[in-house]
């Protein structure tokens, strides 16, 4: 097992570098300039330079890169160019807030996914199964955005059981552990959480039906277990499979759905992206995706590690 890990953390350092690389490049090839948010317009030519030599502007990209690199490994990414705060603030404070609604929609969307997808497993061909599969197909074809408005229209227009958007009460981005918070994130996380129960639901229900084909299944009916014998056998070998794909999942949500959380008004790292992209704002920019891929490539290796553990087959690849 230590070796298995220290490959996978050997294969982390090059990837990390690439991302990174990606991250600083793709932000860079896009036209306009990233000062026009802060310069006004009547700004001297030397005012200009000033703030180019303030911000690095002025260096050639690898000198840029190389630079911005030493400073995002010390936990320095930089100043925003819109609000001349810190950029890692402004990231960390996204991430705790999309961390709070992409961990409960993963909650949710594993368990519900895992629960339809063993029943159309289970019962294939049957009714069930094809409810279950048409619950699967709607939330992966379901547009997102289109449903959180419903839902807001419904629960919180209409029913008035839930508030319609922000972190807190009063459109407060600060959190607290109480139901008056908690509630914001109800129609967020039942939102974001669609995707990941269809992908899942689908993931499982091939699993389990390739697995109840298998020879060792009629084996164990023939050895005298029970129907929940069989079905915890089922689950162990589902199980790595279905983790994985959760923790890709959850990388996903990390990111945060910009229509999401613009439609209900949520403080996380897709709001922060939208406003960063909007204001052409390079530092925030490019900390919001360093931060966010790197939290994708832990996430892919903690996977990695937990399937090893749950799967000894996995450790001899």
């Amino acid at each position: 097992m230590l070796t298995y890990l220290a490959k996978r953390i050997l294969y982390v350092l090059p990837v990390a570098l690439g991302v990174s690389l990606f991250c600083f490049l793709l932000v860079h090839i896009a036209p306009g300039d990233p000062l026009t948010s802060v310069l006004p317009p009547d700004a001297s030519q030397q005012m200009q330079e000033e703030i180019r030599k303030l911000y690095g502007f002025d260096r050639p990209l690898p000198v840029q890169f190389g630079l911005w690199l030493w400073k995002a490994v010390q936990g320095d990414l930089g100043t925003s160019i819109a609000t001349g705060r810190p950029v890692a603030a402004e990231v960390w404070r996204a991430v705790g807030n999309t961390l709070l609604i992409a961990c409960l929609a993963t909650v949710i969307g594993f368990v519900l996914g895992c629960f339809f997808g063993f029943v159309a497993g289970y019962f294939r061909g049957s009714f069930l199964d094809k409810f279950a599969s048409m619950l699967a197909v709607l939330g992966v074809s379901v547009p997102h955005y289109w449903l959180g408005m419903v839902l807001v229209i419904v629960f919180s227009v209409q029913l008035g059981w839930l508030p319609p958007g922000g972190a807190g009460p009063g459109g407060s981005a600060s959190w607290k552990w109480d139901w008056e918070h908690v509630s914001h994130m109800i129609l967020p996380a039942i939102t974001m959480s669609v995707i990941p129960m269809g992908i899942i639901s689908r993931t499982v229900r091939a699993l389990v039906a390739d697995i109840l084909n298998q020879e060792f299944v009629p084996a164990l009916r023939a050895k005298g277990l029970m129907d929940f014998g069989v079905f915890r056998h089922v689950v162990k070998n589902a199980a790595p499979t279905a983790l994985a794909v959760m923790g890709l999942q959850l990388g996903y949500l990390l990111g945060g759905s910009i229509l999401i959380e613009t439609v209900f008004s949520w403080p996380g790292t897709g709001f922060l992206l939208g406003n960063a992209i909007f204001q052409r704002d390079l530092p925030l920019l490019q900390g919001t995706i360093l931060v966010l891929a790197m939290f994708f490539v832990g996430l892919n290796v903690l996977v990695d590690i937990v399937q090893g553990l749950l799967d000894p087959r996995v450790r001899r690849r």
